[in-house]
């Protein structure tokens, strides 16, 4: 497709990122054409189904550095929870100072986690889900653009623990869209991409809402 082309011709800059610009022109043709997103969403749940499997995809690279990935285990999932739960708390917390309606405010909650499943935990915890999946698209994608210009003010380096830390970081608050950035740009940060992911869908999946469920 042209903007992959044109993403690659431009040395993979991050504000040329296909995604971005995909989205934009999807959002722009959708906004002229008077097509509502759920007409939209509803006629493309293929697409959507295929997120499953590409996520799926991401496992390989973890496999192939499994023994590294268990000597740091403990570490990784507690940094996982944090990365997350801050991603979480902020979102609400913002949202709640900005007197936004409830629903929104839970649609904005799992906006870290790849949008398939934070459309999943914003209906479990009282959320709209097509609201969700627009937030976790716009998170992924300020992350995918904002990572590079980041993690070089945080003075991080290409060195092989630092694009590990990158790529960690990126699929623990950007999900999917993040760990396709670190993909393409460094092999370690993406297999570290995938495991943040990974980890985010499993505890935000079962944490989120019972956070939500306890009682003030």
């Amino acid at each position: 497709m042209w903007p992959q082309r044109v993403y690659a011709g431009l040395n993979q800059a991050p504000w040329a990122n296909p995604v971005f610009i995909s989205v934009a022109l999807l959002a722009s043709a959708l906004q002229l054409s008077g097509v509502a997103y759920q007409t939209y969403f509803s006629g493309a749940q293929f697409i959507h189904f295929l997120l499953g499997p590409a996520v799926v995809g991401l496992g390989w690279p973890l496999w192939v550095r499994r023994q590294e990935l268990m000597h740091h285990g403990w570490r990784l999932l507690l940094a996982s929870c944090v990365g997350g739960g801050c991603a979480a708390l902020s979102a609400g917390t913002l949202a709640w100072a900005l007197d936004l309606p409830s629903d929104v405010v839970r649609s904005l909650i799992p906006k870290s986690v790849t949008a398939p499943v934070a459309m999943g935990v914003a209906e479990t915890i009282g959320g709209i889900p097509a609201l969700a999946a627009v937030f976790a698209v716009i998170t992924g994608m300020v992350g995918a653009l904002s990572a590079k210009y980041l993690f070089a003010w945080m003075g991080l380096k290409n060195s092989p623990r630092d694009w590990r830390i990158r790529g960690f970081a990126l699929g623990t608050v950007a999900h999917g869209i993040g760990a396709a950035r670190a993909i393409q740009v460094n092999e370690d940060a993406g297999a570290y991409a995938g495991l943040g992911l990974g980890l985010q869908v499993i505890l935000a999946s079962v944490l989120i809402p019972l956070a939500l469920s306890w009682p003030l």
